[in-house]
């Protein structure tokens, strides 16, 4: 079995456009959530989300590029060149080959079939662009990856809802740890932030109207966000003999189903999922200092994430820091595990905990250190990433520091 790095990070989300900026936003506690801005806002009962501000498709790409790719996808293809670049990989030969693209996605190319919808229903047009089929698929950012860089090896995309990201780069890491692969490009988008990707939302009547307050006793629910993170996951001693800097390394994963309920999180579940990537990565769990954890901010899955830690851990689990990012940048549904990875990196490799912002209220049935409002400092060697899906998906990756 091979080691596998992360060689390459990749972002743009509501805390930022590139990596450097939307980690000195976790540093600093900065809520990306704010007033949504489209088309018919008004209409909705919920009307903020971590929306992605400023971003100017137009200035890097030309009008037949957009008319190809939907916004989940250029979300994609602006993460994957930041990860790629600095990677320093060149994909030719031998190495494109057998590099390929896994990716996650729970909605694809939402703005896209709103878009049309609204054309053919509303405005009772008979004819929708020839590209809309290509252009909304789940697995178009992955094939538009595959094609700007060259990548001809294992390229799909994973669709689990919001742990599609986490299942997306499991697979990913499969593939390298096996040999299968010498790197692969893995992450995950997700842009559902349009009318209709809200107003579904709001029928599930889980969202918040004001604020995503992870672990805090007056949680009201999620809110939405969008965006994209990518990362170039790279076998290690590749990556060593070509002097490439060497993010972390991931040591191991698991993934379960619950088996009970379609949107009911399930404590057993998720403890099995996070002992299995223990278990994968043969750590000990005295040796985790961190988990970034799933924390919608729902009533539901706070307290359960947190029993499953519990379980899962023991007494050790009052030693642990546990924090959800989710409270910043907002719930970036399939895409939202590779965005939240991140600030695992930057407590392995920083040193850095990132906060969750907007607790107020403590919940007797959320009794861990969920490092509170503010990032701290402190030493971490091992660190895991929660991903828990409606559907009862629930996929884990754990890390450790290089």
């Amino acid at each position: 079995m091979k080691r596998v790095v992360i060689t390459g990070a990749g972002t743009i989300n509501a805390l930022g456009q590139n990596v450097p900026q939307t980690l000195a936003a976790m540093r600093e506690g900065v809520c990306g959530i704010g007033p949504l801005s489209f088309r018919d806002v008004e209409r909705l009962q919920i009307q903020i989300g971590g929306q992605v501000r400023d971003f100017h498709a137009e200035a890097r790409y030309n009008r037949q590029q957009i008319s190809l790719y939907d916004r989940f996808t250029l979300f994609t293809l602006e993460a994957a060149r930041e990860a790629i670049e600095q990677s320093g990989l060149v994909f030719s030969g031998e190495l494109a080959a057998r590099t390929g693209v896994v990716l996650g996605t729970a909605g694809g190319g939402v703005s896209t079939w709103d878009d049309n919808y609204r054309a053919v229903y509303e405005e009772g047009k008979n004819r929708v662009h020839p590209f809309v089929v290509p252009k909304l698929m789940n697995n178009a950012a992955a094939s538009h990856v595959s094609m700007e860089w060259n990548l001809k090896g294992p390229s799909f995309t994973v669709s689990t809802a919001c742990a599609s990201s986490n299942h997306a780069m499991a697979q990913a890491f499969a593939m390298v740890r096996s040999g299968m692969a010498p790197a692969m490009v893995t992450g995950g988008s997700e842009s559902m932030l349009c009318f209709g990707g809200v107003k579904a939302w709001e029928g599930l009547r889980v969202m918040s109207r004001d604020a995503c307050r992870p672990f805090s006793a007056n949680r009201n629910g999620m809110v939405q966000g969008e965006g994209a993170g990518i990362f170039v996951f790279e076998e290690m001693s590749h990556a060593m003999k070509r002097g490439a800097d060497i993010l972390c390394e991931v040591v191991g994963f698991a993934m379960t189903s619950d088996a009970s309920d379609i949107v009911m999180p399930s404590k057993a579940g998720a403890a099995r999922a996070i002992t299995g990537a223990l278990e994968d990565a043969r750590i000990d769990r005295e040796e985790v200092g961190y988990i970034n954890a799933h924390g919608t901010g729902t009533a539901a899955n706070d307290k359960t994430e947190c029993a499953a830690v519990a379980d899962a851990f023991g007494p050790h689990a009052d030693n642990l820091m546990i924090s959800s990012t989710k409270s910043m940048h907002g719930h970036l549904i399939g895409g939202t595990g590779a965005v939240e990875l991140l600030a695992c990196i930057m407590a392995l490799r920083d040193g850095v905990i990132a906060p969750t912002i907007g607790y107020e209220e403590p919940d007797p049935e959320c009794a861990l250190d969920v490092v509170p409002n503010t990032a701290r400092e402190a030493k971490v060697k091992v660190a895991l990433s929660n991903a828990f899906a409606f559907g009862g998906m629930n996929a884990v990756l754990a890390l450790r520091a290089v």
